[in-house]
């Protein structure tokens, strides 16, 4: 997959997409350029995704800092716009955050200094969020005179209503311990084992059947949608029939009794942490 100016989308050999942010000169900040690319990329792994060419998504960043928030040549430019240049670029905002919450298959962000500002709300969109413990998450937007807005649904989701009322009203920082208690980070590491804690949940995630991860994902979106009405009841019963029935669902059952790995998964590694 092609190198852009802001970003890199690579797929190594175990389908695993890593998708990465690369403005570190300027702490990987957010403009209308790299959002665009990153909508761009986004779109692609869903697709590929679809295909079954891509397993999982690693979103992560170069540099010392995960991203500082938007990039402050934009928010310049942005003084000069009009509501609706404003509203065209909150729409790409938006865009991207929703195709990175919304895609197939399972994401797993690498978080490593600075969050702040939209970065929390990447964050919040992955699926499992493993950080160093020198990361700092900030909702820092009311100190400019701005808000949370465009990431708001998806960081409300990750924290709660009450602490979202919280940090989106202080702009207070969170340490990583902190991001961690609220639920907008799963794990918390030390910075030397961060790449070894990704890589233990990769191999966790690559033993799962490709099939279930994208029905279950997709059925979490559904029952958060409408978690206890009839329709939705149906539909958990239609999904797990189907899977019983189909060929990983059979594979998966028959290497279950038969003591042995399902074809789609890897041999563990040597190197996985116990």
């Amino acid at each position: 997959m092609p190198h852009t100016n802001y970003s890199r989308l690579e797929t190594d050999d175990r389908c695993v997409a890593w998708l990465t942010l690369d403005r570190p000169e300027v702490l990987n900040a957010f403009d209308d350029a790299l959002i665009a690319e990153l909508n761009a990329h986004l779109t692609a792994v869903a697709e590929a995704a679809e295909r079954g060419e891509v397993r999982l998504l690693v979103l992560g960043s170069a540099g010392r800092h995960f991203s500082a928030g938007a990039d402050l040549g934009w928010m310049q430019r942005m003084v000069e716009y009009d509501v609706e240049d404003n509203l065209a670029d909150s729409r790409e905002l938006a865009s991207m955050m929703q195709r990175l919450d919304s895609l197939p298959c399972p994401t797993l962000c690498r978080v490593q200094g600075a969050a702040y500002g939209g970065a929390v709300g990447l964050a919040a969109c992955c699926d499992i969020v493993i950080a160093s413990e020198k990361a700092r998450f900030c909702l820092s937007e009311v100190k400019i005179g701005l808000s949370p807005a465009v990431i708001s649904p998806y960081v409300q989701n990750a924290i709660g209503r009450r602490q979202m009322r919280r940090y989106a009203l202080s702009a207070e920082v969170m340490d990583a311990t902190t991001a961690e208690a609220l639920g907008l980070v799963h794990r918390v590491v030390e910075p030397a084992a961060l790449d070894t804690a990704l890589e233990t949940m990769i191999e966790t995630l690559l033993a799962t059947s490709p099939q279930a991860s994208r029905a279950t994902k997709a059925l979490l979106a559904e029952v958060a949608r409408e978690p206890d009405t009839a329709a939705t009841r149906e539909h958990t019963c239609q999904v797990i029939a189907r899977l019983r029935v189909s060929d990983e669902g059979q594979e998966g059952l028959n290497s279950f009794f038969e003591k042995r790995r399902p074809v789609w998964a890897p041999a563990p590694s040597s190197t996985t942490e116990r």
